[in-house]
């Protein structure tokens, strides 16, 4: 059965920190979407695609704005339930918090329990794709695709890798070969499988021992298909700790590039303290960024060059690197990536912002091509806005000269409330 989904529809045309914001992102008023077999066939005025196509379902959302659905780019799922921790720097964070939590996903009935309420989460905050680390445990990687395959979300996951012994725990350890083992069993059963990539997953190489970072270098070689995510220079103690675990290495980037782990495909979460030979190596090779602003200012790692990074053409996507983000929310994302693009005197536009959390996220994780715009052929994942969800909210945009001063007000006083219905692959969410 067709569909009709209708309200205020964010387009791209481009873009918008290569060419005007305005031009790049544009909101089509009174609009709607056709929607057949979980992808959209048009995007049009509402009164003409209705006339045009009587016999599909109408779903009006009025004056809402229907988005891409939104995709965080870098996640942690089994930090699910230690999200907002009090902390001090980021490896006394791990060491207090983080890796008692993740040694719980042994239990396979944990790790469901936690997938579930994880998903459910995104969904309920307008979230329909994300990118995720898992735990050690190969359980824990398959009760987050068995999770998302039940929710027809598309998913990115793998098992996380880390196998040094003076910096991980002895409970929280594989081995160079666990690693290798283990990840091609679950590319094998899940890559490729509906909605689901794999990710090749070291957590980061201070946890990982050459001889693992080798075994994953080789099996990424093996499984080209397939992403690689990990963690790059987020605080300045920790590039300290690795030029002390790697004293050949020439940075930080380079621990990763020595095994083969720096290609297109390749994730790295924060990336803030680059030096220029990283950021030459980056754009050379075609990686991509994800930046994680509330988990940056939350565990004070820095602040993200959102302008620089943008202007030598790299791929940026957006992130809320849950459980050291502080939020589920995408909204609540931009909010801060505005933040931090004040503080590095980058303004950045409504527009970019949107487009940041979804198209550009679309873009990092190579998926342009399926999710992050709504245009013919693509998949029919949304995220529908309601631009005065509170009276905060409402009092203010009603004052708005244009959309994007309508629109503002939601990305960074919103949250939950705002999300009026999540669709996946044209079917709306349960709530």
């Amino acid at each position: 059965m067709d569909k009709l989904i209708a309200g205020q529809v964010v387009t791209y045309q481009g873009d918008p920190f290569d060419i005007p914001a305005e031009e790049a992102v544009q909101v089509l008023p009174q609009a709607a979407i056709l929607v057949r077999d979980g992808k959209v066939v048009s995007v049009g005025p509402r009164d003409t695609l209705r006339a045009k196509h009587p016999e599909a379902t109408l779903i009006d959302h009025g004056s809402a704005l229907i988005l891409p659905g939104f995709i965080d780019a870098h996640a942690h799922y089994p930090q699910t339930a230690m999200i907002a921790s009090w902390g001090k720097r980021l490896i006394d964070w791990l060491n207090t918090y983080t890796f008692p939590e993740e040694a719980k996903f042994a239990d396979r009935a944990y790790a469901d329990e936690i997938a579930g309420r994880y998903l459910d989460l995104l969904l309920a905050n307008g979230t329909t794709t994300v990118t995720s680390f898992c735990t050690i445990h190969p359980g824990s990687v398959e009760a987050l695709f068995e999770a998302a395959a039940q929710r027809n979300m598309r998913i990115v996951a793998g098992k996380t890798c880390m196998d040094r012994p003076e910096t991980t725990p002895d409970f929280l350890r594989d081995t160079a070969k666990a690693a290798y083992d283990e990840s091609k069993a679950l590319i094998e059963r899940w890559h490729g499988t509906g909605r689901a990539t794999y990710a090749i997953t070291p957590r980061f190489s201070p946890t990982s021992t050459p001889e693992q970072l080798d075994a994953l270098g080789q099996l990424w070689s093996e499984y080209p298909t397939c992403l690689m995510q990990t963690h790059l220079s987020e605080q300045t103690d920790e590039i300290e700790w690795v030029k002390g675990l790697y004293p050949d290495a020439r940075d930080y980037l380079d621990t990763y590039e020595h095994f083969g782990l720096v290609r297109e495909g390749a994730l790295f979460g924060h990336a803030i303290h680059l030096e220029p030979r990283e950021i030459a190596h980056l754009q050379a090779n075609d990686c991509s960024l994800i930046h994680c602003p509330t988990s940056n200012t939350f565990i004070g790692s820095g602040l993200f060059d959102m302008g620089a990074r943008k202007a030598e053409a790299l791929r940026v996507g957006l992130a809320t690197d849950t459980g050291g983000g502080s939020s589920f929310s995408m909204l609540r994302t931009m909010a801060a990536a505005y933040e931090i693009g004040q503080l590095r005197h980058t303004a950045l536009h409504p527009a970019q912002l949107l487009w940041l959390a979804t198209r550009g996220s679309a873009e990092a994780l190579r998926m342009e091509d399926r999710i992050g715009s709504i245009a013919a052929g693509m998949e029919a994942d949304f995220a529908v806005i309601d631009l005065a969800s509170t009276p905060a909210i409402a009092q203010r945009a009603i004052t708005a000269e244009t959309i994007w001063e309508e629109i503002f007000p939601t990305i960074m006083m919103g949250d939950d409330r705002a999300v009026i219905a999540s669709y996946v692959m044209g079917e709306r969410a349960a709530s």
